[in-house]
């Protein structure tokens, strides 16, 4: 339940903190004093657009807050699925806005105002004028049955596998695309294939060849290195180059090792040098090396390979690698197409069985529909005759969808007759403002129990009807608040004399400018508070007694 509330700079409140207790609370006041604005500020917590003309003039933001407490477990449990740990059983939501933004706490932490939207349908919901409006559209009608039948569980399972059948139903839209579209994509895919196929790319293969250019293009300077390289290690024709030189003092060091030791080493050391220079001669040779091919007529080739693969990358990629990887997309998006055939088969067998899967949660939607409407059907019908609707026929229509929907394969409808002998028909071709009111009050007194809803408000419920009729939906309420919390703004005396708890909402001027406040109403305040909803321009001794003796039966329905 609610148990305070702060609402700050909205509209001609400043600032107001309001106690709540549990059971039937009822909130009247004089016109333009602000129990609207009780029900606006509520209605920010639930995600209502915050409109900046709410803000208090002269102010930059405002604010809404409220504490619930008592929670059911079933609640406590909601919320730790939105990541909240409420296991103390209480709860804080508010809500900020200022002329450029609005922000959204619970517990004090940061959310969306979509979280907060669904947290706080879990705590409370109001049901004003709109609200009646509402239930002229049948669209809604199918929430509320669904509500009533508790088909929450079922139907989050149906529609995981409902998203899946609009996902597959998109995937076959798109293999039906235009068939010359298709065709021109074939074409041009299978180009794009040969094209790059011809080049018979390899990787690594364009780094080798330009270092293979750059080599072929030195070839003389190369070729006369190489050759003076050979002369000064091997001497040329005569022989007689550092390698001969080399080895001949190492023979000459080894003839006199006997006589001197360390010649010894020298001499192994310049068999190293002969080793070594004997290898750089044949690297120097390998080097000139053109595989007996004329170098100018090879760097032609090598260009022109260069050329070629520089082509393929301007048209499908910067390297070779993003190339080949184009090419593969290519053949798989062919494959696609070329396949499109056997895989719109392969997906109209999985659409096909995913409606058949879908179809054992709809029968079972419409079975527990079914069942559910005609207890509700029932519990309707009662309430209604007794808030002064006796001859009234409230059935529900059921009919079978020609495709499936978010909510199943279900189309239902509300039908209504008033008026003995009058055929059952859409409330929207029938029923009244006041008649609205009833049934959505009949409707909410059997909900009450099924939708886990712990606060009830409702805002003028008494629109369109008086007397009598208004004393039964004060008793229909009281009834309503034995189980849950219910808060309700109204003008009825029958209705408000009924309440456990009265708060009167009043405004003054402070300042030059106008306040609303707030009280809780004792015992002769109250008399006073209904015997002016009574009428008259001055309470009368007749209102005031009149005042008790409504209170007093009143008192008989707890």
């Amino acid at each position: 339940m609610i148990e305070s509330l702060h609402i700050e700079n909205i509209a001609v409140v400043r600032s107001l903190d309001i106690d709540l207790r549990g059971g039937f609370t009822v909130l009247t006041g004089e016109t333009g004093a602000g129990k609207s604005i009780i029900i606006d500020s509520l209605g920010l917590l639930l995600g209502s657009r915050a409109d900046k003309e709410l803000i208090r003039t002269g102010e930059r933001g405002a604010l809404v807050s409220a504490v619930f407490s008592g929670l059911s477990k079933n609640i406590i449990d909601s919320f730790a699925e939105l990541g909240f740990d409420i296991s103390d059983g209480s709860v804080m939501l508010s809500r900020a806005i200022t002329s450029s933004s609005s922000s959204a706490k619970i517990n004090g932490r940061g959310v969306t105002l979509a979280v907060l939207r669904t947290a706080a349908e879990k705590l409370f919901n109001i049901h004003g004028q709109n609200d009646n409006q509402q239930l002229l559209d049948p669209c809604n009608h199918v929430n509320i049955i669904d509500s009533y039948a508790q088909n929450g569980e079922l139907l989050a399972k149906y529609s995981e596998i409902y998203e899946k059948i609009l996902q597959k139903r998109a995937q076959i839209q798109t293999l039906e695309k235009d068939s010359r579209e298709q065709y021109r994509m074939r074409e041009t895919l299978k180009y794009q294939i040969s094209d790059i196929d011809a080049g018979k790319l390899r990787v690594g293969e364009e780094e080798a060849l330009e270092e293979l250019v750059l080599k072929l293009r030195s070839a003389e300077k190369i070729s006369k290195s190489a050759s003076l390289v050979d002369k000064a290690l091997k001497g040329g024709e005569k022989g007689m180059g550092a390698i001969y030189l080399s080895e001949r003092a190492a023979g000459a060091l080894e003839s006199i090792a006997a006589a001197v030791p360390e010649a010894t080493e020298l001499a192994a050391r310049l068999r190293n040098i002969c080793y070594e220079l004997e290898d750089i001669a044949e690297i120097s040779a390998d080097i000139v090396d053109f595989g007996g091919e004329d170098p100018s007529a090879k760097l032609d080739r090598a260009e022109g390979r260069l050329d070629a693969i520089s082509r393929l990358k301007k048209k499908y990629g910067s390297t070779v690698e993003e190339v080949l990887e184009y090419r593969a997309e290519a053949a798989q998006k062919l494959d696609l197409i070329e396949n499109a055939g056997e895989r719109r088969e392969d997906m109209e067998n999985e659409l096909n069985a995913l409606c058949d899967e879908a179809k054992v949660f709809t029968d079972r939607l419409t079975e527990k529909r079914r069942s559910a409407s005609e207890e509700l059907k029932r519990r309707v019908t009662e309430t209604l005759a007794f808030l002064d609707m006796p001859k009234v026929r409230f059935d529900v229509s059921i009919r079978a969808a020609d495709d499936f929907g978010a909510n199943g394969r279900d189309e239902v409808e509300f039908l209504i007759s008033t008026n003995v002998g009058e055929p059952l028909l859409p409330m929207a071709k029938i029923a009244s403002g006041g008649e609205l009111a009833r049934i959505m009050l009949a409707l909410k007194n059997a909900l009450n129990e099924s939708d886990g809803v712990q606060t009830v408000i409702f805002d003028e419920i008494d629109t369109g009807i008086s007397g009598k009729t208004s004393r039964k939906v004060g008793i229909k309420l009281k009834e309503i608040g034995r189980a849950s919390q219910v808060l309700c703004v109204t003008h009825s005396a029958q209705i408000a004399s009924l309440a456990d708890s009265h708060l009167y909402i009043s405004k003054r001027e402070v300042e030059g400018r106008v306040e609303t406040s707030l009280s809780v109403l004792d015992e002769n305040a109250r008399v006073l508070e209904i015997a002016r909803i009574l009428g008259g321009i001055e309470i009368t001794e007749k209102q005031t007694e009149a005042a008790r003796e409504m209170i007093a039966e009143g008192e008989t329905y707890k």
